[in-house]
């Protein structure tokens, strides 16, 4: 039986030999490397890297050696420079978890590459403590915010922590602290691979180790004190864990406005009005992918938006102090926009209309006269769905408990024509 495949269409077939070669490269240095790697390093002209792997690789490199300049941004210039050449770039581990390929791979075509990886820290850090790699949360906080593992901390979970430097673990263990995760068991897994290695055990609220290691990964397992910050998966998080002045649309109301705004990979939100910024939280902790730009015209909501950010682990939500439309002008176009405070001034519905994308959503919830009329009139005009939400809760009413409704609210929710034949439709 003969297999057939289909041609890559994203493969020259006329194109020369790839002359980049990228080689992941550990703590064992050549020792863990293949014949491959060993010949490739060997017959390179320049031999690009941190000073750490040049000086791992050091025996073999027969060629000029470079170390990695700042901004890195120059160093992709100098390895462009090089192209026709025989070239490697040294990287830590798999150069495409969070390293230098992907970096390159934006610039370079993967046809004038090879890629040689070694395991990731990650790898060797499941293998150290016997977890099953694809069962557990793998994260990178190197150069990143620490506050992104909020989001992963439920009580049993398992997950690796590459961390930025040897204080990574001590500033992880009081966040977990602070969290209400004190109990849960932190592993120090330091220079993986090497003669170097060292793997330490500790309670997160009684950690104590002072000399870590530079390379160190973490491995956590979740345990919750009964004060735990636990964030489910599902939209529509209780109030409570926002800070917030009153300014805030509620659970019910949110999942339900969540649901309209109906979020996709790699999608931007604008949260118009974002009081709390509560809806651009759940939007962005409903995928990695998401983005956020919260407009709030208010400085003291402004700095609490930033603040709830970063304690629901989204640090990377944009904060835009100003109001609409005004500090609309030069942002990225949105996919969705919600409309949740100040829709009924001139201009901030027409002008969020204007700004989305064809084919993407508006949601604007209204609880004043004067704003409904604004969706009336925009559902009038231009179709899309629109309902009322009321909803009471029970509350004590002397010694018996009745229903106290809260203000009902109106939902206009509209999606653009993706094209102009749809839009005459």
């Amino acid at each position: 039986m003969r297999l057939l495949s289909t041609p890559d269409p994203s493969v020259d077939p006329t194109a020369s030999p790839p002359w980049l070669t990228i080689v992941g490269i550990g703590e064992d240095g050549l020792a863990g490397l293949g014949d491959a790697a060993k010949a490739a390093i060997a017959k390179a002209a320049i031999v690009f890297g941190g000073a750490r792997h040049l000086d791992l690789a050091a025996p073999a490199i027969v060629g000029e050696s470079q170390a990695w300049l700042s901004p890195f941004a120059r160093s992709v210039e100098a390895v462009l420079a090089a192209r026709g050449r025989p070239v490697v770039v040294l990287a830590s581990g798999d150069p495409f978890f969070h390293g230098v390929g992907v970096t390159l791979s934006r610039t370079i075509p993967r046809s004038e590459m090879t890629v040689l990886p070694a395991p990731s820290s990650l790898s060797l850090a499941a293998s150290r403590m016997g977890w099953a790699l694809q069962d557990a949360v793998s994260l990178s906080l190197h150069g990143r915010p620490i506050d992104l593992i909020r989001p992963h901390l439920h009580p049993g979970s398992r997950i690796l922590a590459l961390t930025s430097d040897s204080d990574g673990p001590r500033v992880l263990a009081a966040l977990l602290k602070q969290a209400g995760f004190g109990a849960s068991t932190l592993t120090v897994l330091e220079a993986l691979g090497g003669p170097r290695e060292r793997v330490s055990t500790h309670q997160a609220d009684r950690f104590a180790l002072d000399d870590t290691d530079m390379l160190n990964v973490c491995a956590v397992e979740v345990a919750a004190g009964e004060a735990a910050r636990v964030l489910p998966f599902t939209p529509g998080l209780d109030d409570a864990l926002f800070e917030h002045d009153g300014q805030i649309t509620k659970r019910e109301v949110r999942a339900l406005t969540l649901s309209a705004l109906a979020p996709r990979r790699g999608e931007l939100l604008w949260d118009i009005g974002a009081g709390s910024g509560s809806i651009g939280i759940e939007w962005m902790l409903a995928d990695p992918s998401l983005r956020a730009i919260a407009i709030e015209a208010v400085p003291e909501r402004a700095a609490r938006i930033r603040h709830n950010a970063a304690h629901f682990g989204v640090p990377g939500l944009v904060v835009v102090e100003g109001a609409a439309p005004g500090a609309l002008a030069g942002l990225a176009v949105p996919d969705a926009v919600f409309i949740g405070g100040g829709g009924s001034e001139g201009g901030v519905i027409e002008a969020a209309i204007a700004a989305l994308k064809p084919g993407g959503r508006l949601v604007a919830n209204s609880v004043t006269t004067e704003m409904d009329a604004v969706l009336l009139a925009a559902h009038a005009r231009l179709g899309g769905s629109l309902i009322r939400i009321d909803i009471a809760r029970a509350g004590p009413i002397g010694q018996m408990t009745g229903w106290r409704p809260a203000m009902p609210v109106t939902q206009w929710s509209w999606r653009k024509p993706a094209n102009e034949i749809e839009e005459q439709a």
